[in-house]
């Protein structure tokens, strides 16, 4: 029973791509028995490919006809499709009915693609409701609850527990914990919480319990937000899309209206024959159909996604392809996006006396023992050292920790805190934390005092400081000769977004050479940086990894995310990602785009010239339907050609 169910389901989620697979099976089985002779079989599958090739374009076109009073390609295609039907069976050419069934089998993989496209919008949405969990423990009366989020109320405490997402946003009451919120605010260090400070929901706490008070209806919160501006950006259909369908309902009007015309005029305006007005008005459609400037796009956009994919960029669709070919700005994201979004340690500097060994196995003797990132991180860069664990082990949440290693007292936090326990801090390592301060850098104290005490935090004053340890989201190598390349270009404008702090942020865009920045930004805020370059530049790329990105991707006329480090909504909401976070596959995506434009404007104005060749040859006398379609046919493969060119 199992198969049937998952085969079942495989055809209601891909019923386009199978009706496609139908319809060319039966054209080819139906050609094979017209070239065999049987031509009762042949006019038993042909009909078939006819109906199940042919079904969603008739019923589209016809429900646009009928309801919006519109004609589109989709019903030309069928009428060209049944015409050359008719013709053949009338004077028993059957080869027309091969070149009908190649028509709709043409449309329907058309169809299919584009299907795929538009399956993107709802898994965005479902992977933004994936990130915030379904219920809440409500703490009543001193009784934990677990209720439905749809169900909290303004004024509700909810408890959350170590390594559990916040269901929604709120104050917290009680409780100290280490907040990782990149995803949602863009701080690329993850942040202390207590007592009084605001949460936001999706976003994962560390190792303290947490009491917080609801302040804000569920559905305000943050990532409820997110959510919001991801769908309304996306029902937002571009201008281009809107000069397609233009284009496509205006063509069809003047090649079905001059069809008429061409069916039923001549034989009183020039005394033709029935015959041949009915010939040449069918040949007209079938010459007319624009299968050559469908080919004129398809296949180049193809051949560039394909070319793009060996290099490790995932374009979702050919429209995008030809988008970033046309980006005159580019919006990056800091955290995650030119940065590696994993703090390390940045640099050493030793008190005198000391060496930059002494201060990493100190500092990383009693960080051994720590959950928190910056220790994990200076314990990372100390791995190779010889140094021992530290024992009497104890952290001061939001100021530092404290232990005895090698019968020492060492001491390891911010300057506030080290400060208790030395005589004084040295002035050249003060201007020096200073400075680091002012670059967006994380400083750590670390001192030590020789005199072992069974508690640590007996003894004050008699240490010294051994030196300060710098930590920093490290910049990708890559990010800065990217934004070089961007330039060369001819990118117009060149912008960081980022939720952290000014400091932290121009300091990465020095570094990396964007000159303009925007910092302390929500997802919100991100989302009205790039409507304002959309309005000076109209083509604005965005680069993104988290889920606070979400909305900028979506709004952007080309989002690119991260593939390694990018959050599961970036990647649903992006139009492109790179698969290995290179960031200079940007300018390969770019150059991809351009020449994919230059392609496509090449075989449009060949398919263009074929049309016109024939509809002056169809009209005066000078080609029959055979070499009608040899035409058709010839350039539709001529500008196929063309387009694989990408592929190289």
């Amino acid at each position: 029973m199992l198969y049937p169910q998952r085969f079942t389901q495989f055809t209601r989620e891909h019923a386009d791509t199978v009706a496609a697979l139908l319809c060319g099976l039966l054209l080819f089985l139906g050609w094979f028995a017209l070239h065999l002779g049987a031509l009762g079989l042949a006019l038993l599958l042909l009909p078939a490919a006819y109906v199940i090739g042919g079904y969603e374009s008739a019923r589209e076109g016809l429900t646009t006809l009928f309801k919006e009073k519109e004609l589109d390609v989709d019903l030309l295609m069928i009428v060209a499709a049944i015409g050359a039907a008719s013709l053949g069976l009338w004077r028993r050419e059957y080869h027309l009915i091969i070149d009908g069934a190649i028509l709709i089998l043409i449309f329907a993989i058309s169809g299919a693609l584009e299907g795929y496209a538009m399956a993107r919008t709802e898994r965005s949405i479902k992977s933004l409701m994936s990130l915030t969990p379904d219920t809440a423990r409500v703490l009543h009366q001193g009784r934990e609850a677990e209720v439905s989020i749809s169900q909290l109320k303004v004024g509700d405490e909810i408890v959350v527990k170590p390594g559990e997402l916040i269901p929604t946003d709120g104050i917290i009451l009680s409780g100290y914990s280490i907040l990782n919120q990149a995803a949602i605010t863009g701080e690329s260090l993850p942040v202390e919480k207590t007592v009084g400070e605001e949460v936001f929901a999706g976003t994962l706490n560390g190792y303290g319990a947490l009491q917080i008070k609801v302040h804000k209806p569920a559905q305000s919160s943050l990532i409820q937000r997110v959510i919001r501006l991801v769908e309304q950006a996306k029902t937002q259909a571009p201008p281009s899309q809107e000069f397609i369908d233009r284009f496509e309902k205006g063509y069809a009007k003047v090649i079905v209206v001059a069809g008429i015309l061409l069916a039923t005029l001549p034989p009183f305006l020039w005394g033709w024959d029935w015959e041949t007005t009915i010939y040449r008005a069918l040949t007209f459609l079938v010459v007319a159909s624009p299968c050559a400037l469908m080919a004129a796009i398809m296949p180049t956009l193809l051949s560039g996604i394909a070319n793009g994919a060996r290099q490790g960029i995932l374009f979702k669709n050919g429209a995008q392809l030809q988008k970033i070919g046309k980006v005159r700005a580019i919006a990056l994201d800091k955290t995650g996006t030119l940065t590696t979004g994993q703090v390390q340690v940045y640099k050493v500097i030793p008190a005198s006396e000391y060496t930059q060994i002494d201060v990493l196995k100190a500092a990383a003797s009693v960080e051994s023992s720590s959950e928190h990132p910056i220790g994990k991180a200076i314990v990372q860069a100390a791995g190779d050292l010889d140094w021992v664990g530290a024992i009497q082990v104890q952290a001061m949440p939001g100021q530092g920790i404290v232990g005895i290693a090698q019968e020492q007292q060492v001491f390891v936090g911010n300057a506030v805190f080290v400060q208790q326990y030395v005589t004084n801090l040295p002035e050249e390592l003060r201007e020096m934390a200073q400075s680091l301060e002012e670059e967006g850098k994380t400083v750590v104290w670390v001192a030590k005092n020789p005199t072992p005490n069974p508690s640590p935090l007996a003894r004050r004053g008699a240490g010294e400081v051994i030196g300060v340890i710098a930590i920093a989201d490290e910049v990708r190598s890559q990010a800065a000769a990217t934004i070089t390349r961007l330039k060369k270009l001819g990118i117009e404008q060149i912008v960081m977004l980022t939720g952290d702090n000014q400091e932290t942020a121009h300091s990465v865009a020095k570094a990396v050479g964007i000159d303009r920045v925007y910092a302390q930004l929500l997802p919100e805020d991100k989302l009205d940086v790039i409507r304002h370059l959309q309005q000076q530049y109209q083509t604005v790329a965005m680069v993104g990894d988290g889920i606070n990105d979400a909305p900028a991707l979506a709004q952007a006329s080309v989002g690119i995310a991260m593939g390694i480090s990018g959050s599961d909504v970036a990647l649903e909401t992006a139009d492109i990602v790179l698969m290995a976070d290179r960031l200079e596959k940007i300018v390969v995506a770019m150059h991809l785009g351009r020449r994919s434009q230059a392609i496509v404007k090449q075989n449009i104005v060949v398919a263009l010239g074929f049309i016109m060749l024939l509809l002056v040859g169809n009209f005066l006398g000078n080609i029959n339907l055979p070499i009608g379609v040899i035409g058709h046919e010839g350039s539709t493969v001529l500008v196929t050609l063309s387009g694989l060119r990408l592929l190289k």
